[in-house]
C-alpha cells in the first residue's frame, strides 16, 4: 500500500511549481478526489525560498547519502545550513531506510526544455508500474531512470521515504512561474496521486510498457588550460531534451566558430541541456539511453 505520501516543494528555493503547488493546496486543501489518501504538503527551504535562491550553502538535495545523515556527523564545524537541514527533514519524512513516509514527491523544476519528467531512481515494480500509468495518463510526459547507484545511495531528499521520485518541468527561469510549466506540474503531481490510488486497488497489473531514458553521462562544457570555455551549447541542439543527438552532429559552437560534434557511435538522448543551476559545475547537458521499461 503506498498510503501515507509527503508532496514536497522548495527543496530548491528559486523552483517555483513547487512552491506555489504546495501554497495554493494548503490554502484550498487537496483535491477532494485524493481524500482518501494521507498526504503531508511539505516545504523543505524556507529561508532559501525567503532569499529566492537554489541554496544557502550547499545544495540540500544532495545532502541524503547514508554517510551525511550519519548522526555523528550533525556538530561538525564545516557543517551547513543545508546539511543540518537535512538532518531535520530526514527525521519527519523517514528515517532513511526505515520510512514512515510511503512516497515521497519531490517537486522541481528545470531551465532545460525537458518538459514534464518523472525521474525514478528504481526499476522494480511499483515504479514501473508508476512510470506506465503516467504515460498513459499524461502521453507527453518523459521517464528519466536513474538507476546507476542503488536507491539508498542517492542524494536526493526524495529517498527518505520507502519510495521516492522527482518531478521535473521545464524550461522556466529560475525565480519566476510560468504558467505552462506551473499546470504541468499541477497535473503531474495529480497523476502520481492517482496512481497510489489505483495501485492500492491493484489496478496497476496489466499496464502498456512505455518509453523512458536511462541517465547515461554528464558532458562538460569545453575548457581551455585556464578552465574558460571556449565554446557554447550549439543552437540545433539547444532546447532539444530527449531529441536524439546523432552521431557527428554538432552539440556546441566554439567561439572560434568551429562545431564540436557527438563523436558516440549511436544516438543518444541529451537531457538537462544548458541548466542554470549546472553552470558552475561546468555541465553541458546529461546523456542517456532511450529503453522500454
Amino acid at each position: 500500500m503506498i498510503n501515507h505520501i509527503a508532496l514536497v516543494g522548495g527543496t530548491h528555493g528559486n523552483e517555483m511549481s513547487g512552491i506555489q503547488l504546495i501554497q495554493n493546496w494548503e490554502s484550498s486543501g487537496i483535491p477532494p478526489q485524493f481524500s482518501e489518501l494521507d498526504v503531508t504538503l511539505y516545504t523543505a527551504n524556507p529561508a532559501a525560498i525567503a532569499a529566492n535562491v537554489r541554496f544557502l550553502e550547499e545544495d540540500l538535495n544532495r545532502q541524503f547519502t547514508p554517510d551525511a545523515l550519519k548522526p555523528d556527523s550533525f556538530e561538525a564545524a564545516s557543517t551547513s545550513e543545508e546539511h543540518k537541514l537535512a538532518k531535520t527533514i530526514n527525521e519527519q519524512l523517514g528515517p532513511k531506510g526505515n520510512a514512515s513516509t510511503d512516497l515521497v514527491i519531490d517537486i522541481h523544476n528545470t531551465t532545460s526544455n525537458m518538459g514534464a519528467t518523472l525521474i525514478i531512481l528504481d526499476t522494480s515494480d511499483v515504479y514501473v508500474k508508476m512510470a506506465r500509468y503516467v504515460k498513459q495518463h499524461m502521453p507527453e510526459a518523459n521517464i528519466l531512470v536513474e538507476d546507476e547507484k542503488a536507491y539508498a545511495s542517492h542524494g536526493y531528499l526524495c529517498t527518505t521515504g520507502k519510495y521516492g521520485v522527482m518531478i521535473e518541468v521545464g524550461a522556466q527561469p529560475q525565480g519566476v512561474l510560468r504558467e505552462d510549466v506551473f499546470l504541468a506540474t499541477q497535473k503531474m503531481a495529480e497523476v502520481l496521486l492517482a496512481f497510489c490510488i489505483a495501485y492500492n486497488k491493484g489496478e496497476c497489473d496489466d499496464l502498456a510498457t512505455c518509453e523512458a531514458f536511462r541517465l547515461g553521462e554528464n558532458i562538460a562544457f569545453p575548457l581551455n588550460d585556464e578552465g574558460n570555455r571556449t565554446a557554447m551549447i550549439h543552437h540545433s541542439l539547444q532546447d532539444n531534451d530527449f531529441v536524439p543527438l546523432m552521431p557527428g552532429a554538432p552539440m556546441f559552437r566554439r567561439f572560434d566558430g568551429k562545431d564540436v560534434v557527438w563523436e558516440g557511435t549511436e544516438p543518444t538522448y541529451p537531457h538537462f541541456i544548458n541548466e542554470a543551476a549546472y553552470h558552475k559545475l561546468d555541465v553541458a547537458f546529461a546523456t542517456s539511453n532511450r529503453i522500454e521499461i
